[in-house]
């Protein structure tokens, strides 16, 4: 059997992209503060140790940029469409909303426009999402931005072994993919099965845990909350069915029907905006092609429609927790 070791998100998240960048030289990393400073989350820590210097003199393996998300995601994708596989940092996701040109206008069309010529292999990936206290302008949760544009991949893995095996599917792919990371997750612990030529294929959602009253879909750390959730529920007499999505484009809804189909009951849990984010999708999917197995309307349980506060206290109110999901489960019952 495999040796397993216990590491936290970010480690596995490290570890991952290190051994990328030693089985390819053409895999680099660029962003800001992602060298000497390693990180604002420290995802980064030690790498340019590592490649980032040679002889005293900068290389090209970890790159640190100015502060113009536009200016380096339109280099990266240029670095792509050359040959390179360029990683690409946003400080935080939010930051990205900067480079939406480049990435939807160029980065995710050139495939296309080239009729298939030019390929963009190109990772782009940061904390998404609310940290703690971080305030407005540095909450979003972009993913469902991007998962509306077609020639872009998007996932959003919830578990440490996860993290670290589609990290590595990421960087191998020919596409374009923005790899979210929601920044509560940095720090959970988990076991890791350690493998240089570990892959998890995109479009294959999971199911955590098993039930037979209601499933829960959602992905990144809202994946967490469902769990913490479906104890709760457990305590009712509820069986809760923890689907964790963990692909977003392409979407895996064999798996999600097939849970539904079992459950009767479907409640889909995202931290963006209730309104028009991802899990908005997914609902409607499942009231679009499950309606036959519904024994209750998809209910869904999400950010609220507001800038998300400063305040610790305040805060909190924005996100869902396990309370809301419970609460949204007996509503169905």
């Amino acid at each position: 059997m495999p040796e397993t070791v216990e590491l936290t998100y970010r480690e596995a998240l490290q570890q991952s992209m290190l051994e990328c960048m030693e089985q390819d030289e053409n895999v680099m990393i660029l962003g800001e503060d992602i060298g000497r400073y390693q990180g604002t989350f420290k995802v980064t820590r030690d790498i340019f140790t590592k490649y980032g210097q040679k002889d005293n003199r900068y290389n090209l393996r970890i790159l640190d940029t100015p502060i113009t998300e536009a200016g380096f995601a339109g280099m990266a994708t240029g670095a792509a469409m050359a040959g390179l596989r360029p990683i690409v940092e946003f400080m935080t996701m939010s930051f990205s909303i900067l480079a939406l040109d480049q990435i939807i206008n160029h980065t995710a069309k050139i495939h296309y426009m080239s009729n298939g010529v030019v390929k963009c292999p190109i990772v782009f990936r940061g904390p998404g999402g609310a940290a703690k206290q971080l305030s407005a302008q540095h909450s979003h949760s972009m993913e469902g931005w991007f998962a509306h544009v077609p020639g872009l991949k998007v996932v959003a893995p919830a578990t440490v072994q996860d993290v670290y095996s589609m990290m590595k599917t990421a960087i191998d792919d020919d596409n374009p993919v923005v790899f979210y990371e929601n920044p509560g997750l940095y720090g959970v612990k988990g076991t890791l099965t350690p493998d240089v030529n570990a892959r998890q294929e995109f479009g294959k959602a999971q199911i955590l845990r098993e039930g037979k009253d209601v499933s829960l879909v959602g992905y990144s750390r809202m994946t967490h909350v469902n769990l913490a959730a479906a104890e709760l529920l457990e305590k009712d007499g509820i069986s809760a069915e923890v689907v964790d999505v963990r692909s977003l484009l392409p979407l895996d809804t064999e798996t999600i029907y097939a849970s539904v189909a079992k459950t009767n009951r479907a409640v889909v849990v995202y931290e963006d905006w209730r309104s028009g984010g991802f899990g908005a999708e997914i609902a409607a999917r499942i009231g679009e092609d499950c309606f036959d197995n519904l024994d209750a309307p998809v209910a869904r349980v999400g950010g609220l429609n507001a800038p998300m506060p400063y305040a610790r206290v305040l805060e909190l109110q924005c996100i869902p927790d396990e309370n809301d999901v419970v609460a949204a489960v007996r509503k169905l019952r």
